[in-house]
């Protein structure tokens, strides 16, 4: 287990939201108690101020709060004075962010006309070259030196013109001397933001707000956890907004559900003041998404669930993964429980509607029928029931009885925490029955509830309730395990959102990609439309198709780059061609 020090939320029980100082981003405040804030980023050019100006007035009208756009370069980022003068011109007041990569003096020009700046420490001075290497203290302290030395004047020129700061860490752009001391970890994540908040705070600036992004939700939960566990260590002045993000979620239901794990995991635990869901889609349609998140939040629901009080230990660190133990079940000739594969129930009700078409459903067909799993489902504050339980020599499979006013993540906390390791666990998305609301609701709430717990090693199968159609009930039940990465059972893919950087259509690229690789089980592809995260973010991919320059494609195996510039037209042809080199290509079955 990691340091009993280490906290990152005063009760893992009952909702808390994290104290912070508020941050102004024009006239909109993060933080302090404020409403949790949506944003997101334009796609447009940022060379093209017309159709910025549209995009973001179109965003601002949907209800996003704060809209980014990047700055490549200086010359670019001088363009960003006609599209905030566009966007007032129209009446709308809502803020810019520039997003930095590489280019500080970017930075210094974007400064000038926007209301915040995001910069990420992996790539504002440091290098990243995936260089190893053995840093002495001197060489280390050296290049921390000249980072200071180059951000420093754009911390001055914050304090000057009153602008707001984002300190964004992304896991796929951890710089060189980072790596080498911290290894490709959330710790190292951390440690890279901590740096630049330390130098910021040296001059005086407390106007920023941090952000831990990844495109795995285990690897983007266990960083946002740790940099506020050591924010908690540093003292309470060290109280800064939280900006929530799982970066290159992709698209559809794929997207949405990794983000709703990712961020609805943290929110639920007190932590995050602004969010941006990262679909490849058009930036329109992340708002309603990240609407639905932070409803909950902003709407008080934590304070209608009754307090659980008396409350043990939780039984998992929440700083390092590791799937809870437990005795293997044999259930309708199904194995639950252990390390086996976390399998899929559904109702009776359910399985009668689908099983005239079970040879139909391809990879979602309902494993179990809860009726028939024998499963004993208890309120988890019962101490006589806990106490039954405990004391039986055989394993149980355990869930928790319908109808309880308890928020579902932490009763399911409580529930392992009390009952004896040996019992397998059957995770629900709700404790109510039917749908409280449309499918998208029903997919985050399964998502962030399921999702949250599976990524904390709580879980041997599920069930997803809140959905009525049966085969909706079911896509979302294997789609939230692939995305947590506990059952690999699809293609998985690594898909960034598209920006002003993006080198080719990612949105029609993606969708070209899934149809030629859709049937690859197992292997996991990264679409991303520039470098700036590209090799990082691919860490955990096998295969990667990224834009190198305008028209021109680079694939990658791993976060190594091994075919260049090649003609967009051809790309897809020649990924096919790199993933039959590597022995992982297979033939998709005839359509019977």
């Amino acid at each position: 287990m990691t340091s009993p020090l280490l906290r990152y939320c005063p009760d893992l029980y009952n909702y808390q939201r994290r104290e912070t100082r508020p941050v102004m981003v024009g006239k909109v405040q993060i933080g302090g108690g404020a409403p949790v804030v949506v944003q997101s980023m334009l796609t447009s050019d940022t060379r093209d101020a017309a159709a910025c100006v549209k995009e973001a007035l179109a965003l601002a009208e949907a209800g996003c709060q704060i809209v980014r756009v990047t700055a490549q370069t200086r010359v670019i980022a001088e363009n960003l004075q006609h599209i905030r003068d566009g966007i007032r011109a129209a009446g709308c007041d809502v803020p810019l962010v520039a997003d930095i990569h590489f280019k500080p003096d970017a930075a210094m020009e974007a400064v000038k006309w926007v209301e915040k700046v995001r910069v990420n420490p992996g790539n504002y001075a440091d290098k990243k070259k995936f260089a190893v290497k053995e840093y002495t203290d001197e060489e280390y302290a050296a290049e921390v030196a000249y980072m200071e030395e180059q951000f420093v004047p754009l911390v001055k020129e914050c304090i000057r013109l009153g602008r707001a700061m984002r300190i964004g860490t992304n896991h796929g752009s951890l710089s060189d001397r980072i790596m080498n001391r911290w290894g490709d970890t959330p710790l190292g994540m951390v440690e890279s933001a901590l740096e630049f908040a330390r130098i910021a705070r040296a001059q005086g600036y407390h106007n920023f707000l941090f952000s831990m992004k990844a495109s795995n939700p285990k690897v983007m939960i266990e960083a946002y956890r740790l940099l506020v566990a050591h924010l908690n260590q540093l003292g309470s002045d060290w109280n800064y907004p939280i900006h929530l993000g799982v970066t290159e979620a992709g698209d559809g239901e794929d997207g949405r559900i990794k983000s709703a794990i990712g961020i609805g995991s943290l929110l639920a635990d007190g932590i995050g003041d602004t969010v941006r869901v990262s679909l490849t889609e058009d930036a329109i349609f992340e708002i309603p998404v990240a609407q639905q998140l932070v409803k909950p939040y902003n709407e008080g629901l934590p304070a209608r669930f009754e307090r659980i009080e008396n409350v043990p230990p939780v039984s998992y660190d929440p700083f390092d993964y590791v799937r809870r133990e437990s005795q293997v079940l044999t259930i309708n000739g199904i194995k639950t429980g252990g390390h086996e594969t976390v399998p899929v129930f559904t109702t009776r009700k359910k399985w009668d509607a689908v099983a005239h078409k079970m040879d139909k459903l391809g990879d979602y067909k309902p494993e179990v029928v809860i009726e028939d799993s024998g499963v004993l489902e208890i309120d988890p504050r019962d101490d006589s029931a806990i106490a039954s339980l405990n004391t039986s020599a055989e394993a149980r499979l355990v869930s928790i009885q319908d109808g309880l006013n308890l928020p579902v993540i932490a009763a399911f906390r409580l529930l392992a925490a009390r009952i004896d390791k040996k019992h397998p666990i059957l995770l629900k998305d709700t404790f109510q029955a039917g749908g409280a609301g449309d499918f998208t609701e029903n997919l985050l709430t399964a998502a962030t509830n399921i999702g949250s717990l599976l990524c904390d090693g709580i879980g041997d199968a599920v069930i997803v309730n809140g959905e009525e159609a049966p085969g909706q009930s079911l896509r979302i039940s294997y789609n939230i395990l692939q995305a947590a990465g506990v059952r690999i059972f699809k293609t998985d893919y690594v898909a960034c959102p598209s920006c002003g950087r993006t080198l080719f259509n990612l949105q029609t690229t993606t969708q070209k990609i899934r149809a030629a690789t859709g049937h690859l089980k197992g292997v996991r592809i990264a679409v991303m439309g520039c470098i700036v995260n590209g090799p990082g973010e691919m860490a955990d991919a096998d295969f990667g198709y990224v834009g190198g320059a305008p028209g021109k494609i680079n694939l990658y195996v791993g976060k190594t780059a091994v075919k260049f510039n090649i003609p967009e037209e051809e790309a897809v042809e020649r990924l096919i061609d790199l993933i039959k080199e590597h022995d992982r290509w297979f033939d998709a079955p005839l359509a019977a």
